[in-house]
């Protein structure tokens, strides 16, 4: 049985007496229950009490046995017809979120998403405090042009590859990367659905104002200056306030990768550190073959770069009879104490990690494994010498096992023949290892490793469905989630992805979480609820200056959008704002943007598309979102408010 915390239960006590308040100041009964679920899902969001997938999908089936039984509980109507209660899962923003998740994966299959990630590590290095802004201002710019769900979806695997390759915590880029693509949404008029709509709501705004007080549309970059703004505090937000606000929890690949080396480490003594060195003219290394320079220095090259050609690593593109050139870049493994002596003793620029041959020695693309030799192999009484074990099957041996005993580089273990039960420690790409799983020489033990088969030959037709799809976004009136699933479905007609891969490839947490909370939006909407908020709100401010009215708008629009959807919220407000800057003296087109906008303001949960799209993969709880989201929310406020008062 689930037992409650001492701040839950006080949690729930307090928001229970706020409820009954509401309840009675509610002008109907439809009010009031609204409120209640309301509460509710803020409650289960906030304390934690059920994982956050499965208090929306609590709340949806609340909310449709509570419509179901209207009449016992004294309402006219459902608060949700029964017909639309599951709508959500057929809803636009569903769709569209399956459909650019799937276009995602297709391109990430092809190397796409892996060649972006390293050239966005090439132009900004590996700390934080650069990755962050690189990659959450290309995320930005982009949305400013696409959903910015979509252009979230589009650079999660991006992020994936960049926290494997850096050794930051993913929970601390995915992060910035959402917000910066919900910021982004606020640079031009197509960046999101509410500024989409603006001109169309001022224009029916229009038919009921005197000639004097009619309101001009905004162009395309009327809002560029503001959102720009807004982008350029949120990147500077998380770059100097990040460590205190981000959460730290290891990707997952990265605590595999590291588990694997523990392992090895407990299990053989392995001490080993893997380095990039680069060879400088008049090295003594120049000249020098392979396998002299291992036999030497009792290291292990497992991977070599020579000027612009591609990393040589793998079956058939390392032998020890390779020789060294200057400039090559060479990733080594060995005791730290060796690697060491080595880069001294030859003049060689030992890089403080990984930076040309980062993508190639990846942990997602290569690591150290363990393979056996089976008692019927036909490598038995061979040594490894003899097969030439790297340029054959890809395997660099870094240790062999033999009756309890661990032999290591220097102690002749490439030239022993090899017996069955040998447990040889090796490092090798992971597709190698998978071949070798189809190969009767060998048994391999290590199973947890990225089985990925990437499909580079399939990079144009990738192209050209995701091509598709942004022209049908762009340059057409075709819904998001058509323009999208069309994307979609070439990605798996042309063979990109499997059907399973692109089922896969959807967050499923994701889905069910924006799916269930629609209905409830639906049924603020519908019940009165928001129009009575939204006057209850302004009714308390009396007499207050314009900019105090439109700060008033402003934070509705940020409360209303965490509740129900952005395009709900814009459509709701919007006419209330007209008509209060009209009476108030003040320009209603600004106030107008100023709700379309703000309807953008959504840190603080996870009910944001993006944030939906981001919480599963960064591990995140909602906890993080009040604490990051918190500080965000009054910052965009503010830069929103100087912005527009400053230009309007």
């Amino acid at each position: 049985m689930r037992r409650f915390s001492t701040r839950q239960v006080t949690a729930a006590l307090v928001f229970l007496a706020v409820g009954l308040w509401l309840a009675n100041l509610a002008p109907s009964a439809e009010i009031a229950w609204v409120l209640g679920l309301l509460l509710l899902t803020v409650y289960l969001f906030a304390f934690e009490v059920l994982r956050v997938d499965v208090a929306a999908v609590a709340i949806l089936v609340l909310l449709g046995l509570l419509s179901d039984a209207h009449e016992l509980i004294g309402l006219a109507r459902p608060l949700v017809p029964a017909g639309e209660l599951f709508q959500g899962f057929a809803s636009n923003a569903v769709v569209s979120i399956i459909g650019v998740m799937i276009i995602g994966a297709g391109l990430d299959k092809t190397g796409l998403m892996t060649r972006l990630a390293g050239l966005i590590l090439r132009l900004a290095g590996r700390t934080e405090a650069r990755v962050i802004p690189a990659v959450s201002g290309t995320v930005g710019l982009i949305s400013s042009f696409m959903q910015n769900v979509g252009a979230a979806a589009l650079f999660l695997p991006v992020v994936g590859r960049i926290a494997a390759r850096t050794g930051i915590p993913m929970s601390r880029l995915l992060m910035p990367m959402g917000f910066c693509a919900i910021l982004g949404g606020t640079i031009t008029l197509v960046g999101s659905s509410p500024l989409i709509l603006l001109n169309d709501l001022i224009l029916a705004s229009n038919k009921a104002l005197p000639p004097e007080q009619q309101m001009a549309t905004w162009s395309m970059f009327s809002v560029t200056p503001v959102g720009l703004a807004l982008l350029a505090a949120g990147i500077a937000y998380f770059v100097l306030a990040g460590r205190h606000v981000l959460p730290a929890r290891p990707h997952e690949e990265i605590t595999r990768a590291v588990g694997t080396l523990e392992y090895f480490q407990s299990l053989y003594g392995l001490d080993y550190t893997l380095r990039e060195v680069r060879v400088p003219a008049g090295s003594p290394l120049v000249g020098q073959t392979l396998e002299a320079v291992e036999r030497a220095h009792r290291i292990r090259v497992i991977a070599v770069q020579f000027g612009d050609e591609a990393p040589r690593i793998g079956p058939g593109s390392l032998a020890r009879d390779i020789g060294i050139e200057a400039g090559a870049v060479l990733g080594v493994l060995g005791a730290p104490a060796a690697v060491d002596a080595f880069a001294q003793a030859n003049g060689l620029a030992l890089h403080e990690g990984l930076e040309v041959l980062a993508e190639a020695l990846s942990p997602q693309n290569a690591g150290i494994a363990e393979v056996v030799i089976p008692p019927k192999s036909a490598l038995i009484g061979k040594s490894p010498r003899e097969l030439w074990l790297r340029k054959t099957y890809g395997l660099s041996l870094v240790a062999l096992h033999r009756a309890g005993k661990t032999l290591r580089e220097g102690d002749g273990i490439r030239d022993l023949p090899l017996q069955a039960g040998d447990a040889l420690v090796v490092h090798t790409t992971w597709r190698a290892l998978a071949h070798l799983e189809r190969d009767r020489n060998f048994a391999v033990l290590t199973s947890d490793y990225p089985h990925e088969e990437l499909r580079p030959h399939k990079v144009t037709p990738a192209l050209i469905c995701f091509g598709i799809a942004l022209y049908l976004l762009l340059f057409t009136d075709l819904r998001l989630s058509l323009a999208l699933m069309a994307g979609a479905i070439g990605m798996v007609l042309t063979g990109v992805l499997r059907m399973d891969e692109a089922y896969q490839a959807v967050s499923w947490k994701s889905v069910f979480l924006l799916a269930s909370l629609i209905p409830l939006g639906l049924a603020v909407e519908v019940s009165g609820t928001a129009a009575w908020i939204a006057g209850q709100t302004l009714t308390l401010l009396g007499d207050v200056p314009a900019w105090g009215l439109q700060l008033a708008v402003a934070v509705l629009a940020t409360v209303f959008t965490l509740v129900m959807s952005n395009v709900g919220a814009t459509v709701l407000l919007v006419p209330l704002a007209v008509n209060i800057a009209v009476a108030a003296g003040a320009n209603p087109a600004v106030f107008a943007l100023t709700v379309a906008l703000a309807t953008s303001n959504a840190f603080l949960l996870p009910t944001h598309q993006v944030n939906a799209l981001i919480m599963g993969p960064g591990d995140y709880r909602v906890a993080d979102f009040l604490r990051a989201g918190g500080i965000m929310t009054v910052l965009f406020l503010v830069v929103m408010m100087l912005m527009l008062n400053l230009l309007y």
